[in-house]
């Protein structure tokens, strides 16, 4: 009785919160297969101007329309501080590599797949890309991290970038219960995954989607 109850309850909605590039993909999918609502990518994405202006009121309305997020807006700084006030009980989840110099690797080779380049992508790269419209990730670019436009992945402000992200997140959720910091590459990341949602799992492990061969923003 008491876990049919449960299970009528209104979830808490579940915010994952990690950079690009650190399995928000596979999150994505293993909520999916969990039952809940995942908000449409292409959608939030598109926040990113709102974001900029520091306008949180569109992704609030935006939050209202499924039961978990992830990928931009909300693995960027001020984000999660934001929804945690405007749903409050809602849970959190910051996925994270390894280290940082295995992060931006993964993001370099991903954006050098879908641009079919070498090298370290440039302005003219981001400019030209046609992901979401044309022009979209050079704005994303310059809205997260402001690098040096001749150096747009500069690997010393992006690894910085990173590192603060997830050392600010934990501050942030310091002796609290409702942040989860995962890697989803250890072994019982997924049970952890649903001991923390407190929902039966529905495999062993969590399903690796996207290692920089997919074609998307970067997950």
């Amino acid at each position: 009785m008491f876990r049919r109850l449960f299970s009528l309850r209104k979830r808490p909605k579940v915010f994952c919160i990690g950079r690009n590039k650190t399995g928000t993909t596979s999150l994505e999918k293993a909520s999916k297969d969990l039952g809940y609502k995942v908000g449409n990518q292409a959608t939030a994405e598109l926040l990113l101007h709102d974001y900029a202006q520091r306008d949180f009121r569109p992704i609030v309305e935006y939050c209202r329309t499924a039961e978990a997020f992830q990928d931009i807006p909300f693995s960027l700084p001020y984000t999660y501080q934001i929804l945690d006030y405007a749903f409050p009980g809602s849970k959190f989840i910051l996925s994270v590599r390894d280290n940082e110099d295995e992060w931006y690797q993964s993001l370099i080779r991903f954006h050098q797949k879908r641009l079919g380049i070498q090298g370290r992508p440039t302005k003219e790269d981001l400019i030209n890309d046609p992901y979401r419209y044309k022009g979209f990730i050079w704005e994303a670019n310059r809205v997260i991290y402001d690098t040096p436009e001749n150096d747009p992945y500069n690997e010393r402000m992006l690894k910085e970038h990173y590192l603060q992200h997830n050392s600010d997140v934990i501050k942030y959720f310091k002796s609290r219960d409702d942040l989860l910091v995962i890697n989803l590459k250890e072994t019982g990341g997924y049970l952890k995954f649903c001991d923390f949602l407190e929902v039966e799992p529905i495999y062993g492990e969590f399903p690796w989607l996207n290692r920089s061969s997919s074609v998307g923003h970067g997950s």
